[in-house]
């Protein structure tokens, strides 16, 4: 297909509130060569920007501060005129982080995307630790942000299920819409700058889905360096050296920045939910976003044809 012949995404809408501003993507310029790296949220957008960070620094990432180099750009924490000047200047090919569904998303055709997601159920019980980790430093930096209404508050219950229900029965309750974020990205996941990865696909062969990361971005691998650019994705060396992976260094959680890099496996949800509240979930999923992409989100598999 020539690209004359492919529907862009358009921004349609604003998106804000207290964490995120998609505004700051308004005037922002995109390089050509610029990676975009997006998720709903807990999903596995730190171990994915940490794989990049071996690709542009060929492996050279011992205390480099990756979410410093690799800023979340439309967290309004710091605002955008503190970190963009930073960003601006950055030599290397750029790598930025959004949490935007697709259409309050500024779209460029030469950048590249990566879209990670990962099943509901799972993210919940990520989010439920993350949460709970949030400190005072958060709430009060939110608190003293221009309103742009109701603001995150601590987690009114300490029990996961209870906290899962909250979420599934309110739409992203305290936090942002799931569904439309994942519905949004499906829907162009057949343009050429476009890569979708399952949380999934890595956890079961993090190498492959390097090697293929780093081919859908042009990179060549260096081999000697190989085996140091494993290690320093490896779930141990990133809860090891959690503070230069973690936004704002942790200093919003509770234990610091290892609380952010906490688990990192599936499944925690079963023995937890009930058979109800699974066959809620599933069929919900199939009836927001389809039974092809139901089906990815919740294993990382394509149907055919997908």
């Amino acid at each position: 297909m020539a690209d004359e012949n492919i529907i862009w995404p358009v921004k349609t809408r604003e998106i804000q509130n207290w964490a995120m501003d998609s505004t700051y993507w308004n005037d922002f310029e995109i390089r050509d060569d610029d990676i975009i790296v997006s998720t709903w949220q807990k999903a596995g957008t730190t171990w994915v920007q940490q794989i990049l960070a071996q690709f542009i620094f060929d492996g050279e990432t011992d205390g480099m501060p990756i979410a410093d180099i690799s800023p979340w750009l439309d967290l309004r924490l710091p605002p955008l005129e503190e970190k963009l000047p930073d960003i601006i200047a950055q030599k290397h090919r750029r790598f930025l982080k959004t949490h935007l569904p697709v259409d309050a998303l500024v779209y460029s055709q030469k950048a590249k995307y990566i879209y990670i997601a990962r099943d509901g159920r799972d993210c919940m019980w990520s989010l439920f630790n993350h949460h709970h980790a949030f400190n005072d430093v958060l709430y009060d930096a939110v608190k003293a942000l221009p309103d742009f209404g109701p603001v995150i508050e601590r987690p009114r219950t300490n029990d996961v299920r209870q906290y899962y229900l909250d979420w599934f029965n309110d739409n992203g309750f305290q936090f942002w819409p799931f569904w439309e974020n994942i519905r949004t990205w499906w829907e162009i996941r057949a343009l050429p700058n476009v890569y979708f990865l399952h949380f999934q696909n890595l956890v079961d062969d993090m190498e492959g889905q390097m090697r293929k990361l780093a081919a859908f971005l042009d990179f060549s691998i260096d081999e000697a360096k190989w085996d140091k650019m494993v290690h320093h994705c490896s779930f141990d060396y990133m809860k090891a050296n959690a503070t230069l992976s973690t936004p704002l260094g942790g200093v919003i959680f509770d234990g610091g920045a290892k609380s952010f890099v906490n688990k990192g496996t599936n499944d925690r949800w079963r023995g937890t939910l009930t058979a109800e509240d699974i066959a809620a979930y599933e069929a919900r999923a199939i009836d927001e976003l389809g039974a092809a992409c139901a089906h990815w989100l919740e294993t990382g598999e394509f149907l055919d044809g997908q």
